[in-house]
């Protein structure tokens, strides 16, 4: 400390700005001009809001046309709380939604059944029963199993790749589908003898106006729906399919 203030005293104090060499006026005035640094800080004076566009650009340009469909499902259910609660649990617990779902349409489309067309005094709770069970732990969870299944088999995209998957699941999986649902419920019900004549009666018919309203119904949810919702939407068309299933699988068998 001595020996700076003793330093410090002994060069006396100028105001004025000593003058450069010239040899360093020569090298400033050979040097170019520095560029402005104005443009700089306009780059990343927002950087929170360049860091938000550049995902939105890369997402709407991505090559996934199923999460694109399902993230503008989601937003667009920002306005209906039930439907952006019901499409979260399809993300969490996608079997058991589907299932419970299936259960529920299978128990209006049967109670519709008897009350509409049979036109029953009363409702018959063990055949609701029966009916609403297969629609849970069989109907929901097979469809939702098919469904993936047939998005990994075909992977064609466009029109063809849903013609492909309406054929597959209409004219295979369908017809076996119904047989065994029929045979299933007819057995639970407490009469397996009556299996074979029922599925003799009532099998080709089934299928047959099965077809009728699933076909153009399944080429357009192929094609424009993505698969995490194609059983959502295939289960509004299948509550009127329950009430013609349970109608079949219930009429009284026609002996010869």
């Amino acid at each position: 400390m001595a020996m700076a203030s003793t330093l410090l005293s002994s060069r006396p104090f100028s105001a004025r700005p000593s003058a450069p060499p010239p040899h360093s006026r020569r090298l400033a005035l050979a040097l170019p001009p520095r560029p402005a640094t104005l443009s700089a800080p306009a780059a990343t004076h927002h950087p929170r809001k360049c860091g938000r566009l550049q995902p939105l650009h890369a997402a709407s340009c991505c090559g996934n046309p199923a999460a694109a469909a399902g993230a503008a499902a989601g937003a667009g259910a920002n306005g209906w709380p039930l439907l952006a609660w019901y499409l979260m649990a399809l993300d969490k617990n996608p079997v058991v939604t589907k299932a419970i779902t299936s259960a529920v349409l299978t128990l209006a489309g049967d109670i519709i059944c008897q009350l509409v067309i049979d036109k029953a005094p009363e409702l018959d709770l063990k055949r609701t029963f029966v009916f609403t069970f297969l629609g849970l732990v069989l109907v929901g969870p097979t469809l939702h199993v098919w469904y993936l299944y047939l998005s990994k088999l075909v992977t064609i995209s466009g029109a063809s790749g849903a013609i492909a998957r309406l054929v597959l699941d209409q004219f295979i999986f369908s017809p076996i589908f119904i047989g065994v649902f029929m045979s299933l419920l007819v057995t639970l019900e407490g009469r397996p003898s009556v299996v074979v004549p029922k599925l003799k009666q009532e099998w080709l018919s089934s299928v047959s106006a099965n077809w009728q309203l699933w076909i153009p119904f399944q080429f357009l949810n192929f094609y424009f729906v993505p698969q995490k919702l194609q059983v959502l939407a295939a289960n509004f068309v299948a509550l009127a399919w329950n009430v013609i299933l349970s109608f079949k699988a219930h009429k009284e068998i026609v002996t010869k």
